[in-house]
């Protein structure tokens, strides 16, 4: 090993752990030239007084990959092996350099739900809509050195990370023996910080960044500030990890910690499961740092044995970590911090998010009035500007007998994402919460699109293990797929009899779902109101119908004699929990559901696949095209002039997210993805999503800016990918006008 301690010119246990992770790996991969002394230096004179200012290099030892993301990256490294080969070059070189991991988790919607053949036929249709990319991605994994592929199926990217692709320390062969390292990463989506849950350097970056990293290239980056967030205090009896993370989005969020890392530290860590680290590490990009880390201790060693783990692999991450100083100990020394922040754990309390950002906390006694207050509070100020004789508005649906709906009535309970499904503790609360519910004679609403997307094959497990799974699925909270369904904006349709009621009243229906992400247009175009929150609360809205209800003071329903039934009743305690989790989750279920992890399933295996170094481009394709920037490629780049004369295309206000700049969600049928779909011979029902086409540049240049929710202020008072032509003042579509602008060649500005 590279040992920290011997360097002679730092004190390495002054540094934050995550340094001392950039540290060794700088120190391992220093070559003079991709990797310096001098980053080294920098690196190991780190304070609060150089971070921010001097650039470093990062070469982390693998990446992870989600098929959305994924897709293209891999589209890339095909387009150069055919433009190496177009030029005489050796296109066998073109292979990924480290280690890169593909999870198909993105693909999978929820069309059927609500009963027992929705696993089933929710997967059939996911195969259909997506076999050409399947077919590109095993053709991938022959064709290339250094890439894997988790079929469909089997979970979330993260939750897979987390529970089996991780190894805590990584072991190389070289000529002088067996190297050993901290294992540390990047990943093409957002929410990779999920493995800093278990002591693990690595976040989301941009496909570029991580193409350069699979190619061998190091990260430039600026040597990052560290923000220490210092937990005291114990999680009070009925507050999930959930209401935790939300509580610390709105801390971060407030005290500013774009672009830099938050480490966790104080004796609250102490009373913290690895689970529910994991899902403070999730939301990192929620609160805006790069990552949010907590590092190795015991309660990390007794995860990995937990998650059935070899002992081999655990003793070597011990005795790794603790020689090089990277172990936490109750006795370890608060390291220096660029800043710091304190959460007493005791003062967190049950809450949601929403309805249209992830910081914007309300605790549970509040959302209400909250959302009331939405309904007539200005757009500019997350509202939705309804005007008095509006608010009171409702539809009927026809379900045997006419039931109303109004504004609030919850048409989605989602629990699904990677931030609680792979927490034992908010799962097993929500069976026993449905248990309860059940046993009380409590019914979900008609209306509520209910579904359970596990992030790995082991909830299940444990949710049958402990005879649970049958009352989440008495409440209609049946399996509908392993992967990021609603979160991602997988939600499916909405019931065509609750869709038109919604339309044709104008009603701000709402979602209640226990993802990370809820911003404008993302779980479903008809949903205005998206409200985060954990699996147990999921639930519970599901049953009350409603989120214009205060659930701590109404009752949710009646039971079987016609008493008033309240949250409190069916609210199952930690001890309960725990109970439940001691019995259930073992180390065996990990090591079988595992075991062959890269097989797949019967559909996987079926889907055959051209066996070349090349790939071979059908221009009829309409899910995977050849990029043109390979294409005529010259051998040296033209020289950069001035970019005079630019136009503005879009003009935005604040909190524009990823979703309003390239949607994954729905393929609107009159927008210009849709067109160029429908010109190609497509039906509606085959468009499937943003997401799964990004290996086409043609439905991703006609998708940038495709959300049915953004704003461009050129255009007053629109919504959705509307802008005006200067100097014409035409008004047209975003793409449209890009189209013009080209042939007038006037450069453009966002």
């Amino acid at each position: 090993l590279y040992e920290l301690p011997k360097l002679g010119f730092s004190d390495p246990e002054k540094l934050p752990f995550s340094i001392q992770i950039l540290l060794e790996s700088a120190l391992r991969n220093c070559d003079g030239y991709q990797i310096t002394e001098e980053d080294i230096q920098k690196l190991a004179s780190w304070s609060r007084k150089t971070a921010g200012i001097v650039e470093i290099a990062f070469k982390p030892s693998r990446v992870v990959l989600q098929d959305f993301t994924g897709v293209p990256a891999m589209v890339d490294l095909a387009a150069m092996r055919s433009a190496m080969e177009r030029m005489g070059g050796d296109y066998e070189k073109i292979n990924p350099q480290v280690l890169c991991d593909l999870v198909i988790d993105h693909s999978v919607q929820v069309d059927v739900f609500g009963s027992k053949d929705a696993l089933a036929a929710n997967v059939k249709k996911e195969f259909k809509r997506n076999r050409e990319r399947y077919e590109f991605l095993k053709w991938g994994q022959k064709a290339f050195e250094n890439f894997r592929v988790v079929p469909p199926a089997t979970g979330i990217v993260h939750q897979v990370n987390l529970e089996y692709l991780a190894q805590g320390v990584v072991t190389q062969k070289t000529e002088s023996g067996v190297l050993a390292f901290p294992d540390s990463l990047v990943g093409t989506d957002s929410h990779t910080t999920m493995i800093n849950g278990i002591g693990i350097l690595g976040w989301g970056v941009g496909g570029i960044e991580a193409e350069a990293v699979m190619l061998g290239e190091p990260i430039y980056m600026l040597m990052p500030e560290v923000v220490g967030l210092k937990l005291t205090g114990q999680l009070k009896d009925g507050v999930t990890a959930t209401d935790l993370v939300l509580t610390a989005t709105e801390i971060l969020r407030k005290k500013g910690v774009v672009g830099k890392f938050v480490e966790y530290f104080g004796k609250g860590l102490d009373t913290m499961s690895i689970p529910d680290r994991a899902t403070l590490a999730n939301m990192a990009p929620e609160y805006g740092a790069t990552m949010g880390f907590f590092p190795i201790d015991e309660k990390t060693l007794e995860y990995y044995r937990s998650s059935g783990r070899p002992d081999e692999l655990v003793d070597l991450i011990e005795r790794y970590s603790k020689e090089q100083g990277m172990f936490r100990t109750k006795e370890s020394s608060v390291p220096e911090f660029s800043d710091t922040v304190e959460l007493n754990l005791e003062n967190v309390e049950p809450s949601l998010a929403g309805p249209k950002r992830p910081q914007d906390r309300i605790s549970v006694s509040r959302l209400k009035t909250a959302f009331q207050q939405a309904l007539k509070a200005p757009v500019n100020e997350r509202g939705y500007a309804l005007k008095s004789e509006d608010l009171k508005k409702e539809g009927e649906i026809q379900n045997g007998k006419p039931i109303s709906i109004g504004h609030g009535s919850v048409v989605i309970a989602a629990i699904t994402s990677c931030t609680n499904t792979s927490n034992p503790s908010v799962m097993i609360g929500a069976g026993l919460l449905a248990k309860k519910a059940v046993e009380r004679g409590l019914e979900v609403k008609p209306y509520v699109k209910t579904s359970l997307a596990p992030g790995s094959l082991v909830v299940t497990e444990y949710l049958e293990a402990s005879g649970l799974m049958p009352y989440l699925e008495k409440l209609k909270f049946n399996l509908v797929g392993y992967g990021c369904t609603t979160c991602i904006g997988n939600s499916g349709p909405l019931p065509e009899n609750v869709a038109e009621t919604i339309e044709k009243n104008n009603l701000i229906a709402a979602s209640v779902l226990s993802g990370n992400r809820n911003f404008e247009g993302r779980i479903n175009p008809l949903v205005k109101a998206n409200f985060l929150a954990s699996p147990p609360l999921v639930v519970a809205y599901a049953l009350a119908g409603t989120v214009d209800k205060d659930l701590l003071n109404e009752p949710l329903g009646q039971d079987k004699k016609g008493q008033d039934v309240y949250l409190k009743d069916i609210w199952p305690t930690q001890e309960e929990i725990n109970v439940v989790i001691q019995k259930s989750v073992t180390a065996k279920a990990f090591q079988e559901k595992y075991r062959d992890v890269f097989r797949g399933s019967a559909e996987w295996a079926e889907i055959e696949f051209p066996e070349s170094d090349l790939y071979d481009w059908k221009e009829t394709s309409t899910y995977i095209q050849e990029p043109p920037y390979f294409v005529d490629m010259a051998e040296k780049p033209e020289p950069i002039t001035p970019i005079l004369g630019m136009r503005t295309l879009v003009m935005l206000g604040d909190s524009v997210t990823t979703d309003h700049i390239s949607p994954a969600g729905v393929i609107h049928p009159k927008s210009p993805a849709g067109c160029y779909l429908t010109e190609k011979g497509l039906e509606f029902i085959d468009f499937n999503s943003y997401g799964s086409r990004r290996g086409n540049d043609q439905v991703m240049i006609r998708g940038t800016f495709a959300n049915v929710r953004l704003r461009n202020l050129l255009v007053s008072g629109s919504e959705g990918s509307w802008t005006v032509h200067l100097p014409t003042g035409d008004e047209m579509s975003i793409y449209e006008a890009s189209l013009r602008y080209q042939k007038e060649k006037t450069p453009l500005i966002i």
